[in-house]
């Protein structure tokens, strides 16, 4: 292992030992821990509970991913900007005014800015700025300029209101203009240059025997007039049909009032055109961006963000410590989702779950798909089910989303990833299995009966009716032969099945009443063991290798260690439904199935017949 000059701490959770990142050293020392000890390397800036501002700021290259050297750079960046950086772990809702440095330039920009800030909110240098005040202190910038942009933008009007459009249509065919007087200055420079330089003959008849619309590309790459050497365009006829309307326009509401009423164009009056619009095209590119900030706006709201968010994300980042500790959380827990009578805490955000799915099926969790829906809003997301059993969860169930603001969302399954859930689900599914095929087997057996002798009865009826039609009696059904030997060959067969299952069963009851009273219980545990426990064995290895590290890694982040949910764990991330410890319970159902008294005389005859042959076994 490197060495470091910090005393590191670290607590053992999810089978790792993650860092303990308390206090402001841990965090300026951050890039002297082995960042294979981190346990995750880079995390999306989307799908996550974090503060979107805040990423935004620590992902300086606006790929969408926060990494390490961001998230180090960051520190490394607010410690240069604070006298003590110990305010860093105090759960501080901003910064306080007196620890900005400012003995350098941008120091001294950031404290000015905040100076300014904390004069408009009626506070003192001892106050701290909060992140909200920071971040509107950005609104109320790009406000104020924006007032500022459109006072100065009243002499920038030739036109008055209609300077906008005007100009807007300038620009649109300054290009085409310009190409129809060049091409016209070439036919003046050289007059072979006319005949080349307007439309081809051939170019007109590829047009002709197509069904032409004004706006075809081909109409509309066509010269803008007819060119010749007087360079002049006339604006009431002769115009390209393409361009004609905006030629039209222009006429009217650029030219006529800024050069008087005329019916050509020249070189001349068209830059007199735009030059008059100039002045307004200078303004126009002066107006302030929304979000640009003033001087040290913005590096005092990123320290703001900084001071309030860097060691919530470290721990969030570094070390999984709000999820492996319970204390609050993870920033990839987005909600928690109630649903067959259960509530699963880890939930996700997904954007195509077949493509999440693919990889998140590699940590051996079960995993619920849903789409969420909230009036117009929609959302995917998979649920991690790790207490309870899969009996009932099925394509189609209905549940309810809690997001981690409280809204709520209409829940739907969608797609399910089936995996061990628990050791009972796994120690009770081989009888499970067996009665579900019995069941089937059963209904498939009845359906078959059911429809055969319906069969029987349509065909019965159809042949009455026929013979009623016909006025003679129902014909009766050939008789077939009886085959002796068929029968006696049935017969035995079935003598034999029955006499080895006799056989068997004596044999089972001969040892099992051999034993002494307190053997036979211990022969029924040892027995469902044997069925139960390749079942259970199965499922505490896959229970043992639930790995969180590839439900996130599909999501976008990059895990850097086996991230574990063993059984414990697990088993504190889905909540069952249990009756409060102080609740009063009525057993008694009025609409609960009547019990039926042939079980019992079953019963009874089984114990009585057994009793019998034990005392004559006994002799």
């Amino acid at each position: 292992m490197a060495e470091s000059a910090h005393q590191w701490r670290f607590f053992r959770a999810g089978g790792f030992d993650q860092v303990q990142l308390d206090t402001a050293a841990d965090l300026l020392a951050l890039g002297e821990l082995d960042q294979k000890l981190w346990v995750a390397l880079s995390c999306p800036v989307q799908g996550i509970e974090f503060d979107a501002r805040s990423l935004q700021f620590i992902d300086s290259d606006n790929d969408g991913h926060v990494r390490a050297p961001e998230l180090l750079a960051a520190i490394a960046w607010v410690n240069s900007r604070l006298t003590r950086p110990d305010v860093l772990v105090q759960k501080c809702d901003g910064v306080p005014m007196a620890l900005i440095r400012d003995d350098d330039d941008a120091g001294k920009l950031i404290k000015a800015a905040a100076l300014v800030l904390a004069k408009e909110l009626g506070k003192t240098e001892a106050d701290v700025l909060t992140v909200s005040e920071a971040s509107a202190a950005q609104a109320s910038h790009a406000a104020r300029a924006l007032a500022a942009w459109e006072a100065a933008g009243v002499d920038a009007l030739p036109l008055g209101e209609a300077t906008a459009a005007a100009h807007a249509l300038v620009t649109e065919l300054d290009a085409k203009v310009q190409d129809y007087f060049t091409r016209c200055q070439l036919a003046a420079f050289d007059e072979r240059a006319g005949g080349v330089l307007n439309a081809s003959e051939d170019a007109l008849k590829a047009l002709a025997p197509s069904s032409l619309q004004a706006g075809t590309e081909a109409i509309i790459a066509l010269p803008l007039s007819h060119v010749s050497a007087e360079a002049t365009l006339a604006l009431t006829g002769g115009i390209n049909p393409a361009w004609a309307a905006r030629v039209a326009t222009l006429r009217d509401t650029v030219v006529s009032p800024l050069l008087g009423a005329q019916d050509t164009l020249t070189p001349a009056d068209w830059q007199t055109i735009k030059d008059k619009l100039a002045a307004y095209t200078t303004w126009l590119a002066a107006k302030p961006d929304a979000s640009a900030e003033g001087d040290g706006l913005r590096d005092l709201e990123r320290l703001a963000r900084y001071v309030r968010d860097l060691q919530t994300l470290a721990n969030n980042f570094v070390a999984f410590r709000d999820f492996y500790t319970h204390q609050g959380q993870g920033t990839f827990q987005i909600g928690t989702l109630y649903l067959d009578g259960r509530s699963c805490e880890l939930v996700v955000a997904v954007n195509d779950a077949a493509k999440h799915a693919a990889l998140a099926g590699l940590s051996r969790v079960c995993l619920v798909y849903c789409d969420c829906v909230r009036g117009a809003d929609k959302l995917s997301i998979a649920a991690a089910f790790t207490a309870g059993d899969s009996d009932q969860l099925m394509v189609g169930r209905n549940g309810v989303f809690y997001d981690r603001q409280g809204r709520d969302w209409d829940a739907t399954i969608t797609k399910i990833i089936d995996q061990p859930i628990s050791l009972r689900q796994a120690f009770w599914s081989p009888y499970k299995s067996v009665a579900r095929l019995v069941g089937t087997q059963l209904q498939k057996l009845a359906a078959s009966k059911a429809a055969a002798s319906g069969d029987r009865l349509a065909a019965s009826a159809t042949g009455a009716t026929q013979s009623a039609v016909a006025g003679a009696p129902p014909a009766a059904p050939p008789s077939q032969p009886f085959d002796v030997g068929k029968f006696a060959g049935i017969f035995a067969a079935i003598g034999l099945a029955l006499g080895a299952i006799g056989t068997m069963a004596v044999s089972v009851m001969s040892g099992l009443f051999s034993l002494a009273w307190w053997q036979i219980p211990l022969v029924v545990v040892g027995l469902m063991l044997i069925i139960s426990l390749p079942a259970v064995v199965l499922a505490w290895f896959k229970l043992r290798s639930r790995n969180l590290g590839p439900i996130l890694d599909a999501n976008g982040w990059a895990i850097n260690a086996r991230a574990r949910i063993n059984i414990p764990f697990g088993t504190s991330l889905t909540q069952v439904a249990q009756l409060p410890a102080n609740a009063q319970r009525t057993l008694s159902d009025p609409y609960a199935d009547k019990p039926s008294s042939w079980p019992y005389l079953a019963l009874m005859l089984v114990v009585a017949a057994a009793v019998v042959w034990f005392l004559g076994f006994r002799g």
